[in-house]
């Protein structure tokens, strides 16, 4: 197969990755790095390459995460990520907004700075076992007694995968409380075009000269495509093979995981 996706029209000089699914598949015990991904994350840093991950990931903080994932062999400094709970901080701070949130209990400290008296909104995160009928019945009477209703959701997944099996994501409750309401939740993280954007900035670079690499057809593929990057979809983490059969998103290129991913990209830069 021809790697088209390696010749964008400006050179390649930075690579957007995925986190979950991409480098590990997260779970009990922290999770398991996925074959050849730690070495894949030297491979690009050492050919001079940018890099950014780009994470939907919100059960735990930043720091947090990262350190797991310093923990696991990855190269990769808290600078270097981007996650949708500093971002949804920033809409807050810029919109005079005050949450009320329905999150994992890791991600709280994330929030601290953020005035949550008397909520004029709410902030939805992946909460997995926070999300009970109580807690989303709570959310749902916030959000139904204000006048002109905000939510803000942390990503729109369907679904993620944990080292045992499927697991539900933010994106299934998000649309719970949309139909709730009559109301559409505005989106913080992927495949927001503001959240790519930001990491392109962060790298000084244009979308023609980045390469996104992820495991989810419609939020880091299609997200990705949307900015004018090239992406490519692992056959690792939350892929199925119908993603091949996308109705309205094609990746620009399949590989079996990010390992092979790195290995053409490197061959077409030399």
């Amino acid at each position: 197969m021809m790697a088209e996706w390696c010749k964008p029209v400006g050179r390649v000089k930075g690579v957007l990755l995925d986190i979950s699914g991409v480098l590990y598949d997260s779970g009990e015990g922290g999770g398991v790095p996925i074959p050849g991904s730690t070495e894949a994350v030297k491979r690009i840093k050492e050919a001079n390459l940018k890099v950014r991950f780009c994470t939907n990931e919100t059960q735990a903080t930043r720091e947090t995460f990262v350190a797991k994932l310093q923990s696991l062999g990855f190269d990769i400094a808290l600078g270097e990520v981007f996650a949708p709970a500093p971002a949804a901080c920033q809409i807050l701070k810029e919109r005079g907004l005050r949450p009320h949130l329905l999150v994992h209990d890791g991600l709280l400290p994330e929030f601290n700075q953020v005035d949550q008296s008397n909520p004029n909104c709410v902030v939805l995160g992946d909460a997995a076992g926070n999300f009970s009928y109580k807690n989303l019945n709570e959310a749902f009477r916030v959000l139904i007694g204000l006048e002109k209703p905000v939510l803000l959701s942390l990503g729109r997944g369907r679904y993620y995968k944990e080292t045992d099996g499927m697991k539900l994501d933010v994106g299934v409750y998000m649309k719970a409380l949309e139909y709730a309401c009559d109301i559409e939740a505005e989106v913080v993280g992927k495949p927001a075009k503001r959240f790519f954007l930001s990491a392109l900035s962060d790298m000084d670079l244009e979308p023609d000269q980045v390469i996104m690499i992820g495991d989810d057809i419609v939020n880091d593929i299609g997200g990705a495509q949307q900015c004018g990057m090239k992406a490519v979809q692992v056959r690792t983490g939350k892929y199925r093979p119908c993603d091949e059969q996308h109705p309205t998103v094609k990746a620009d290129g399949y590989v079996h995981n990010l390992a092979q991913a790195v290995k053409i990209l490197l061959e077409h830069l030399h």
